[in-house]
C-alpha cells in the first residue's frame, strides 16, 4: 500500500521537480529543489519566518508580452562598477530576482567576499527584492538579461563589461529557467525558439560562449548550469514521473529548432517533455565545455542539482489536498523535503566551497534522488537528496553522457544561436582541434 502510494503522489507531483506555469505564462525561475544543511558560516541560513511567504510572492506569473525585449529599450551601461566591487570576487546569477537565484544571490552578498551582478528580466523587481531580502548596500547591482532574446544576451554582456571594466568576472551561475508543462501549444522566444529550450538552454549557451575569454583571466573562475533530476533517467523524478526526457538524433535541432519546430527530437509539443530536454541540454553543455575549454581557459565548469521544494506557488492549480499532503510526503515518506533558504546556501557552495574546484561535476547531495528516501536513526528518510547530508559527485544518466549526441546538440545549439568565431574562445580554434 505504502508503494502504491509513493507511486500516486510521486506520478500526480511531476510539476514537484520543476515551477508550474498556466497557458501562456512564463515564469523565469529555476525548477523547484532540494537542499541541505551545511556547517560553514557560508552556508547559516539567515531566514526570517516570513520567508516562505516572500519567495511564494515572488514566484508569481507574468502574462508573456508578444515581444520580450526591444533593442530601443537596451539598459544603459552602468560605469564605475570597479569602485562597488573593490576586492570582492564578481558573480553574475541569472534568473536572480526570485526563489534559488534570489537566495544563492543572497547568501554570496551576505558573506561579504562576493560583488554580486543579478541578471534579470525585470530590474525593477530585482531591486524591490534584494531590499526585501536585505542584501547589504553596494553588495549587488540589478541588470537587464532577457533571455529570450539573443540580442538581450549581447546587450547584457556589453554592459557588464562596460561596469566591470577591467575587472575580469570570476563566477556564473546558470539559474533561471522556464517551465511551461500545462500549454497545449508552444510559446517562441523572440528568435523564434520554443520557449523552455530556448531560455532554459540556448540562452544560456551563448551567454556562456560570450563570457569564457574574460572569464579565463580571473583566478579560480568557476561556471554553474544547474541541473535538474528530471533530465536524469537514472532518478526517481527522471527515470518514473512521465515524460522522461529524450532528445532522439535532435531532429528538430537539425531543422533549426525555430517555429514551427517545437521540441529537439522533432516530434509534436509537449510542454513537460520540452523542458526536462532542456535540462538535458544543460547538463550536456557543461559535459562540452569541461571537454573543450577546461584545460585552456581553466574555468571550473559544473552542474548541480540542489533540490525539490515542495511548499511554493508552484502547486497554485493543485487541489487544497495535494497542497496540504504533498510538503508531508516529501518530508516524511520520500525524505526530499528541503528549503529555499538551503538551496540557495548549496548552489553558492558549488562556486565558493573549496571542495568544489574539480571540472564536469554534477553535484548533489544526500544521495542525490536516484532512490526513495530510507529511514535512519535520526527518524529522518535518507537518501531522496532531502535536507541534510554531505555535497557528492553524482552520476548522471547514459543519455547525458551520450558523447556523439553531446556533439551534435553543441553544433546544432551554436549554428541555432549564431554564434560567430570572433566571438568565441581563441576564435573557436580549440573546436577545430
Amino acid at each position: 500500500m505504502m508503494r502504491f502510494l509513493v507511486i500516486l503522489l510521486t506520478a500526480s507531483a511531476v510539476s514537484a521537480f520543476s515551477p508550474s506555469l498556466n497557458t501562456n505564462k512564463v515564469h523565469v525561475q529555476v525548477p523547484s529543489v532540494l537542499t541541505t544543511s551545511l556547517s560553514s558560516p557560508l552556508f547559516r541560513s539567515q531566514a526570517s519566518s516570513s520567508s516562505l511567504t516572500q519567495c511564494e510572492a515572488m514566484l508569481q506569473e507574468t502574462e508573456l508580452p508578444d515581444k520580450l525585449y526591444f533593442e530601443k529599450e537596451k539598459e544603459m551601461p552602468k560605469v564605475l562598477g570597479g569602485l562597488k566591487i573593490g576586492l570582492r570576487k564578481l558573480v553574475v546569477i541569472t534568473g536572480a530576482s526570485s526563489g534559488l537565484g534570489l537566495n544563492c544571490a543572497t547568501t554570496l552578498a551576505k558573506t561579504g567576499r562576493y560583488f554580486v551582478v543579478m541578471a534579470c528580466r525585470d530590474v525593477e523587481k530585482g531591486k524591490q527584492v534584494a531590499k526585501e531580502k536585505g542584501l547589504p548596500d553596494n553588495s549587488y547591482v540589478v541588470m537587464k538579461l532577457e533571455l529570450g532574446n539573443l540580442q538581450s544576451v549581447r546587450d547584457f554582456v556589453s554592459n557588464l563589461k562596460a561596469f566591470k571594466a577591467a575587472r575580469p568576472l570570476t563566477h556564473l551561475i546558470c539559474n533561471a529557467a522556464v517551465y511551461k508543462p500545462k500549454d497545449p501549444e508552444p510559446a517562441w522566444t523572440d528568435d523564434g525558439f520554443e520557449m523552455s529550450m530556448g531560455v532554459n538552454h540556448l540562452g544560456h549557451f551563448l551567454l556562456v560562449h560570450l563570457l569564457m575569454d574574460d572569464m579565463s583571466r580571473a583566478k579560480g573562475a568557476r561556471v554553474c548550469i544547474v541541473g535538474s533530476i528530471t533530465g536524469n533517467t537514472n532518478t526517481v523524478g527522471g527515470g518514473l514521473v512521465y515524460p522522461q526526457a529524450d532528445l532522439g538524433k535532435l531532429q528538430g535541432f537539425e531543422k533549426g529548432a525555430k517555429k514551427p519546430v517545437a521540441m529537439a527530437d522533432g516530434k509534436p509539443f509537449f510542454g513537460a517533455k520540452a523542458y526536462k530536454d532542456s535540462k538535458v541540454c544543460n547538463m550536456m553543455t557543461v559535459s562540452e565545455l569541461n571537454r573543450l575549454y577546461h584545460k585552456d581557459t581553466g574555468i571550473v565548469f559544473s552542474s548541480m542539482y540542489p533540490g525539490c521544494i515542495a511548499e511554493t506557488a508552484l502547486f497554485r492549480e493543485k487541489r487544497p489536498w495535494f497542497r496540504k499532503a504533498f510538503p508531508w510526503f516529501m518530508k516524511y515518506v520520500t525524505g526530499g523535503y528541503v528549503g529555499m533558504e538551503e538551496a540557495g546556501e548549496r548552489l553558492a557552495q558549488v562556486i565558493d566551497d573549496p571542495q568544489c574546484t574539480k571540472s564536469g561535476v554534477y553535484w548533489s547531495w544526500n544521495g542525490g534522488a536516484q532512490t526513495v528516501g530510507r529511514w535512519s536513526p535520526d527518524g529522518k528518510p535518507r537518501g531522496a537528496g532531502g535536507s541534510g547530508g554531505e555535497i557528492f559527485e553524482n552520476q548522471q544518466s547514459d543519455a547525458v553522457r551520450d558523447l556523439p549526441t553531446a556533439k551534435k546538440m553543441w553544433k546544432l545549439s551554436r549554428e541555432a544561436v549564431g554564434l560567430s568565431k570572433k566571438e568565441m574562445f581563441k576564435g573557436g580554434k580549440l573546436e577545430e582541434e
